[in-house]
């Protein structure tokens, strides 16, 4: 009979535990009252990505910290910040995988480079191919 109850406290216990513990951020779907100012938060907030979702904009994302990044976003824009240094911010704090457009560097040169160096490998060995094809097929009538 113990185990039994012990057992429902667990079923009824485990997902009240696994709930979200951060109170609801009833700043992060607000907007600012200027509507320039609003359209500039709006297009660096599609720039950006979110860091628990990672491939949608934060702009997308309803992840609390998406909601926490768009209100810091909102109110730099509001004291006057340029996405530019907003941006830099960011890229200081979490990384430069957090913006959509990373810049070249050594730890991206893979991530620029890579398709092209891929292409060129194919291409190199579909030219192969295709000769060595040619070559076999003209000894033969």
């Amino acid at each position: 009979m113990r185990f039994a109850a012990l057992a429902l406290f667990g079923v009824i216990v485990a997902p009240l535990a696994a709930q979200d513990r951060l109170p609801p951020a009833p700043y992060a779907y607000q907007q600012l009252a200027d509507p320039a100012k609003e359209a500039k938060a709006k297009t660096l907030m599609e720039e950006l990505r979110c860091l628990v979702c990672q491939g949608q904009s934060i702009a997308d994302s309803d992840a609390p910290l998406a909601g926490d990044m768009r209100h810091e976003v909102r109110s730099k824009i509001a004291a006057g910040e340029s996405p530019g240094e907003i941006r830099k911010w960011l890229v200081a704090r979490y990384g430069n995988w957090v913006t959509y457009d990373p810049p070249f560097d050594m730890a991206t040169a893979l991530l620029w480079l890579g398709p092209l160096i891929f292409l060129v490998l194919g291409g190199w060995l579909a030219f192969g191919r295709f000769r060595r094809g040619d070559s076999e097929g003209e000894g033969e009538v």
